[in-house]
């Protein structure tokens, strides 16, 4: 079979690429060894989001409703019913892909995908054995989970995120290896549904390099108020025995050996791009150290008609970033003149409470040359919204460069910190300043005003909080509005 566009990889970069391609009057064809939507459908993404909104609304009944006068008694959690959900949200969603891929008239393939040279694959299934040829290749294979020594998967006693978000009942106590945004995400959820969680990470701070560290500060906060779940830095776990139907984690934290008894273990220490599969290397594909295909800004490798997108092709390894990505190779591969220039990718980190970003952190604007920075924040706890939802932690911080007062970066820690921080890319793209921002009106009473407020408040004159002095004098942006 020969096609305009083979696409190796239905997660949210390939579907989409192949989808696009499609409707660019492209004759494609999509290769899947698994599951349509790939990992963020059905292991990743969507299923921990279902298990952390079900973890925090069973939080809010048992903890918070009474204060609203809503007294509720005889809450009980029915794991194997809430599983079942959670299949059921992915189920969904993943069939709305196979549904998206057949209207468009991409053809579907199942089974595993090897290049047996840079035009043709071999597809193999239990059923048959397929040879394809295709003018253009996309490569979107994501990526797994990373194993430390002693500590192989087997997702019953020592589990992958796969794992965790697969389990028949809470476990008592659970052994968290790696205090990134996936463990805290998976930590965050099983201790609010009752587990008592004990964090190992080996830097000197959870979320490290992957959040503004004010935003940190208030996850941090929240973990330690929540009482079931404790954080080791330094740690580093060495090896585990089993005893009886738990396991003991000999750890080392701060230079001295400590054994730490638990139910589970959890090791969410990274992951790593699948480039070691389908002979990438062999038919002369350029893979760097890490592990990720070397590609161009049109996502192109060093064999011109094959492509990679995704986590295989560079951090940051997020679905956002490999829709995006997918989209774009669709529109090369149809020869339209379009290259990656997008000026920032969101992040969000789903903990108690959520953490966004767009942007640049202080210190990578002054990595960037911006040593003259305006900087400020707007809590919510003097947001009306927030406090009718009892949802008053965190904050939206803004940064801007003090002279133009273009907006640089945006870091919100705080209720639906993952749906505003939309508005802020928006901003970031467009190279608002903190003027437009300011000036736009937002409707009230919502979380949306924090924006408005916090923008007002960098610039020094927010309405809804207590302003530090501004300097009278005018700056050339100033001037000009």
């Amino acid at each position: 079979m020969s096609y305009d566009v083979c696409v190796i990889g239905a997660g949210p970069g390939g579907y989409v690429a192949a989808i696009k391609a499609a409707q660019l009057g492209l004759k494609t064809v999509i290769i899947e060894r698994e599951k349509l939507g790939g990992v963020c459908l059905n292991v990743g993404c969507i299923p921990s989001k279902a298990m952390i909104t079900a973890a925090h609304f069973l939080h809010k009944v048992e903890h918070e409703s009474s204060t609203m006068g809503i007294e509720v008694s005889g809450v009980k959690l029915n794991m194997p019913k809430l599983k079942n959900w959670k299949q059921s949200v992915s189920d969904r969603m993943a069939g709305g892909v196979e549904q998206l891929l057949k209207g468009n008239k991409v053809e579907i393939v199942q089974g595993d995908a090897e290049f047996t040279s840079a035009n043709d694959i071999t597809v193999k299934s239990s059923k048959e054995t397929r040879h394809i040829k295709a003018k253009n290749f996309v490569v979107a294979t994501g990526s797994r989970p990373i194993e430390i020594p002693g500590f192989s998967f087997d997702e019953k006693t020592v589990m992958s995120s796969t794992g965790a978000l697969d389990l028949e009942q809470v476990p008592k106590k659970l052994i968290t290896i790696g205090g990134g945004y996936i463990g805290l995400e998976i930590s965050s959820y099983l201790a609010e549904l009752g587990c008592e969680v004990t964090i190992l990470e080996a830097a000197d701070g959870v979320l490290k390099g992957a959040a503004d560290p004010d935003c940190i500060k208030v996850v941090e906060r929240q973990l330690k108020k929540q009482g079931n779940v404790k954080v080791h830095t330094k740690a580093f776990a060495k090896s585990f025995e089993k005893k009886g139907s738990g396991v003991v984690v000999k750890a080392e934290v701060n230079g001295k050996v400590e054994s730490f008894e638990a139910d589970k273990i959890l090791v969410t220490v990274g992951r790593k791009p699948n480039s070691d599969q389908m002979k990438l290397k062999q038919i002369g594909l350029n893979i760097d150290d890490r592990g990720f295909v070397k590609v161009d800004a049109q996502m192109r490798s060093n064999i011109p008609h094959i492509f990679a997108i995704g986590d295989i092709a560079g951090q940051p390894m997020l679905a956002h970033k490999a829709s995006h990505e997918g989209v774009l190779v669709a529109e090369v591969m149809a020869g339209h003149n379009r290259v990656y220039d997008a000026k920032t990718v969101p992040a969000v980190i789903f903990t108690h409470p959520e953490i966004a970003s767009a942007g640049w952190t202080e210190e990578e604007c002054k990595a960037q040359g911006y040593s003259d920075l305006k900087v400020n924040k707007f809590p919510f706890a003097a947001n009306g919204r927030a406090v009718s939802l009892m949802e008053t932690d965190g904050f939206v911080k803004m940064i801007a460069d003090n002279k133009t007062h273009r907006l640089l970066g945006v870091h919100i820690c705080g209720p639906e910190a993952s749906n505003l921080i939309s508005e802020a890319v928006l901003a970031i793209e467009m190279g608002a300043r903190l003027e437009d921002l300011a000036l736009s009106i937002h409707p009230h009473p919502t979380l949306g005003e924090t924006m408005m407020e916090a923008a007002e408040a960098t610039l020094g004159h927010a309405i809804h909080m207590i302003n530090k002095p501004v300097n009278t004098k005018k700056s050339s942006a100033q001037a000009r509005v």
